[in-house]
């Protein structure tokens, strides 16, 4: 009897102990929450980890709720993403791939310092291509200062270092490049700044920006579904602060709000309606005579091009850009 009485009382220490151990949750570190907030696949994170005092002034700003659909974008490009690796120990925080390009970056903690309610945690990053360290001159190193809040960690404060070595042998190469001829006159320079001609490799650059508008036209008509597409440029520019709006909607970069680019102009038409549910986008050569493809698209967002750099051929009968 004493034996079956023992043996039974071990069980139960046992168990008792087991559930113990499952219970306790470890609580969430700083670098654990840093990755939670830029990514997890959850909606709702980035905004979870920021101050309480950001939230508030966010809140009555009424600029919370689009912070709320960058982080919901945010999750749904996680959820997409195959390559993308998170590490909540070790020298490497973050590790991702293009198959396409073969280029890899990492993200990597030079240092951690655990100071109570502050952990400032200090990253750098490198790039690889197809195996090899990709140089350059400018090395950012950023620092993230995570505070904790009613026992949740908050993005306090981000630091950026930019380190410019001067004598490296790249940056000179890359100064030494750019530098303006010298002899010529400041009217050659400004008309050739203003009109510049279509350049060898201009092709991809165009088409690349072709798409940038692309994205921004559905970004935009989700977001302004009272006025659908925009045939203004302008109206999808990234310049400026404060909230975006329809009229500054913070979606392209101003260089191509602007429509003069890569030597091409880029022009928006045919929206029509109220709402706009289309229109047409165009790309041709900013200066008659040199040559140079035509590219088109519309709604549908298929980029077409015409050998002959009319938009209206293009339009009407361009053949899809491979």
């Amino acid at each position: 009897m004493r034996r079956v009485t023992f043996f039974l009382l071990v069980v139960i220490l046992w168990a008792t102990h087991s559930f113990s151990q499952q219970s306790q949750v470890s609580p969430q570190t700083a670098r654990q929450a840093l990755i939670e907030m830029f990514f997890s696949k959850t909606a709702g994170t980035f905004v979870k980890h920021l101050p309480a005092a950001t939230r508030t002034a966010l809140e009555k700003s009424a600029a919370l709720a689009n912070l709320q659909q960058y982080s919901l974008l945010l999750s749904q490009l996680q959820a997409q993403s195959q390559n993308i690796q998170t590490f909540e120990a070790g020298s490497v925080i973050l590790a991702g791939e293009d198959p396409k390009t073969g280029q890899k970056v990492e993200i990597t903690v030079e240092n951690d310092a655990l100071n109570g309610d502050q952990d400032d945690i200090e990253l750098s990053f490198q790039v690889y291509k197809n195996g090899q360290v990709q140089r350059t001159p400018f090395m950012p190193q950023m620092t993230f200062s995570m505070k904790k809040e009613t026992q949740l960690w908050t993005l306090n404060e981000i630091s950026i270092t930019l380190h410019l070595p001067l004598a490296d042998k790249d940056l000179l190469k890359a100064l030494t490049d750019n530098m303006k001829p010298q002899g010529e006159t400041h009217a050659t320079l400004t008309a050739r700044s203003e009109t510049p001609a279509p350049t060898a490799g201009a092709d991809a650059l165009v088409v690349a920006a072709m798409r940038s508008i692309l994205t921004a036209e559905v970004t935009y008509a989700s977001t302004y579904p009272n006025v659908g597409f925009t045939c203004t440029l302008s109206n999808l520019d990234g310049f400026g602060g404060g909230v975006p709006n329809e009229r500054q909607a913070m979606l392209i970069n101003s260089g191509l709000a602007s429509g003069k680019r890569y030597g091409y102009v880029f022009t928006l038409s045919e929206c029509n309606g109220t709402p706009a549910t289309g229109y047409h986008l165009t790309a041709v050569p900013n200066r008659n005579g040199l040559g140079g493809k035509a590219y088109c698209s519309d709604q549908a967002g298929v980029i077409r091009s015409s050998e002959d750099g009319n938009a209206a051929a293009c339009m009407a009968s361009g053949g899809p850009v491979q």
